[in-house]
């Protein structure tokens, strides 16, 4: 999915509403982003491919297991609509920075089992989130349950934000990571508010979608879009989304005019603890990946420590 179009009106009220400074990654590069560590003989970094059962159908997962003893600090990592961008050497950082990450495939999407919608996938991550907490699979990939970050991409970052509003109170969710998230819900109200951009809006929305979604097209994810216009709105999570730590991370030529109204919100909020960047580039990160992963790298080093509820 790409950034969605603007009206010639709704983008000149942007302008005048997106103030927030365009800036690079001035962290110093984490190791962890440029260089492999030592091979830990004992407990070595690995990859396992799992099923996470959701609503009866098991989607494709990768579980990609740090180095060391356990147990370990894990990031859950979603993918966006439909999720040509991976960020999967986003995910190879973080995993040589010391954390598991998990990766999946909503159901319909990928390969994975069902039909693809914006709502189910929204069920989806509460299932892998589920997963992570089950004694079994906690005993046997070694993690810390107290010490679960939860992060996406696009679509994916809508979802991570709405995940961490609705558990503002679970401890165990550490901290929550949005990579130029899509606001979905303002999209939604954009389309209402200006009916002659629908046939742009699902053309860009499906314009890379290939065969990567199952049981589904760009015109009924617009329609799911436009139904949930009203509750599906990011800027109503901020509050609660607000009791965990964040780091958002916007793309200038991407939906970096979506993300300011967000940032803005949750830096307002009481008691936040958020980290807000934009780096000069396109919603993918196509040209700033070590510059992402530096962010998020040496943003993740302050939630390796168990973190107490709010």
């Amino acid at each position: 999915m790409r950034t969605r179009r603007f009206t010639p009106l709704l983008a000149a009220l942007l302008a005048v509403v997106f103030t927030a400074p365009v800036v690079a990654a001035t962290t110093t590069v984490p190791r962890a982003v440029i260089a492999d560590p030592p091979r830990d003989a004992a407990h070595p970094a690995r990859n396992r491919q799992v099923l996470i059962l959701s609503h009866g159908d098991g989607m494709n997962a990768l579980f990609m297991l740090a180095a060391g003893a356990g147990p370990k600090p894990t990031m859950v990592l979603l993918h966006g609509l439909p999720g040509n961008e991976q960020n999967l050497d986003l995910a190879q950082a973080v995993r040589r920075a010391g954390w598991n990450v998990l990766t999946l495939h909503y159901r319909g999407s990928w390969g994975s089992p069902g039909r693809f919608s914006l709502a189910g996938a929204g069920e989806d991550v509460d299932a892998a989130m589920a997963f992570l907490r089950q004694p079994d699979t906690v005993a046997q990939y070694g993690i810390d349950p107290q010490r679960i970050v939860i992060a996406g991409h696009s679509l994916g970052g809508f979802l991570a934000a709405r995940y961490a509003a609705a558990h503002k109170d679970d401890a165990g969710v550490a901290g929550v990571v949005l990579l130029d998230p899509w606001n979905v819900g303002a999209t939604g109200k954009n389309v209402a508010a200006h009916p002659e951009t629908r046939q742009d809006a699902i053309a860009d929305l499906g314009d890379d979608f290939g065969n990567s979604l199952a049981g589904t097209d760009a015109a009924r994810l617009m329609a799911e879009v436009e139904r949930h216009a009203q509750d599906w709105d990011l800027l109503d999570t901020a509050p609660a989304l607000a009791a965990k730590p964040v780091l958002i991370v916007a793309a200038e030529h991407g939906n970096a005019a979506q993300v300011a109204p967000l940032a803005a919100a949750l830096k307002a909020s009481r008691g936040a603890q958020v980290q807000a960047v934009t780096l000069p580039s396109d919603h993918a990160f196509a040209d700033k990946r070590i510059g992402l992963a530096a962010v998020t790298v040496d943003w993740l080093a302050a939630r390796r420590t168990r973190t107490s509820a709010k």
